[in-house]
């Protein structure tokens, strides 16, 4: 237990130096999005290029972890929808809000640090394999119900599946992630390695990524809070710490996955809910503060329940 509190509390202490950072003027909230930035465009990239690039993967397939992991996120979105528009009676954009507040976790700013601090860097590996499609299919899906509930609630002219995943692809080819994953994935089949110099210097880059990663996100949560959706949030936030790592280990384990990409998966389940939940919200102009609200409340609660599944995963 006490291995588990030393892996996961420096964790979400990194967010809270962060925060505090902020909240007590140590540095303003514009440095902390110049710091995400780097993570995001720089520093991630690398590792994921690093990763992918001398991974083993023995034969294993993506498919089976990607079915656990998705089989897992329907449920909860499927949940959290019903939960918002039958039980809140709020409306179907706002219950598309509760499903990707629900579902979509912090892989990159959380997910990563917290699986390579307790399952190693053998957990980079399935967090790779996720990463590559996470955004892209979290993003096309959310965009998509989004537009199709505006559409049946103001008449507004809805877009054509086609026209939305071509511009989710258009930004994704320009995506510093997939570069790093695919500049990774080619240095794999081709069998190159990385000359000397070079591959200390990413190795270096690569390792600060973690803490910056933390740090940064801490010093983002000042424009976040919690307004009004008290109860609402409450639920998607309950639905994100346990429904959606429940069902992702219950299929992980239905399809078979091995123990250490089980336990990656769930644990990158379990994080807090990541950011793109509130840019979705802000590119509709609609719920903004429900997406907000399960931001700063799973963010304030992972620790515990993080460190829950960590101790039942045996991490």
């Amino acid at each position: 237990m006490s291995a588990i509190i030393f892996d996961v509390l420096p964790i979400f202490i990194m967010i809270l130096i962060g925060w505090l950072t902020v909240k007590l003027r140590v540095m303003k909230a514009e440095i902390g999005d110049a710091l995400s930035e780097f993570v995001f465009k720089i520093a991630v990239p690398l590792l994921l290029f690093r990763t992918i690039a001398a991974a083993e993967f023995h034969g294993a397939s993506p498919f089976r972890l990607w079915i656990a992991y998705f089989s897992g996120v329907a449920v909860t979105w499927i949940a959290a929808h019903i939960a918002a528009t039958r039980f809140f009676g709020r409306d179907d954009r706002i219950g598309v809000l509760a499903g990707v507040s629900s579902a979509f976790a912090n892989t990159i700013f959380i997910g990563l640090p917290l699986v390579q601090r307790t399952v190693g860097d053998k957990g980079l590996v399935p967090l790779s394999i996720l990463i590559a499609v996470h955004l892209p299919v979290m993003m096309i899906i959310g965009t998509i119900m989004m537009e199709r509930a505006e559409h049946k609630i103001s008449g507004k002219q809805e877009r054509s599946i086609a026209k939305v995943a071509r511009q989710i692809a258009q930004n994704l080819v320009r995506n510093p992630l997939v570069i790093g994953l695919a500049g990774g994935s080619a240095m794999h089949l081709l069998g190159l390695t990385m000359p000397g110099p070079v591959e200390s210097i990413v190795d270096q880059i690569a390792g600060v990524a973690g803490p910056v990663a933390l740090i940064s996100l801490g010093m983002a949560l000042e424009k976040y809070g919690i307004s009004g959706n008290a109860g609402i949030a409450s639920v998607t936030s309950g639905f994100k710490l346990l429904l959606l790592p429940a069902c992702v280990w219950t299929a992980s384990h239905l399809v078979g996955l091995a123990s250490d990409w089980t336990a990656a998966l769930v644990l990158i389940s379990s994080v807090p809910t990541g950011v793109n939940a509130w840019l979705i919200a802000n590119r509709f102009g609609v719920g903004h503060s429900l997406a907000a609200s399960t931001i700063t409340l799973t963010t304030a609660l992972g620790a515990i329940s993080v460190s829950f599944w960590a101790l039942l995963l045996g991490v």
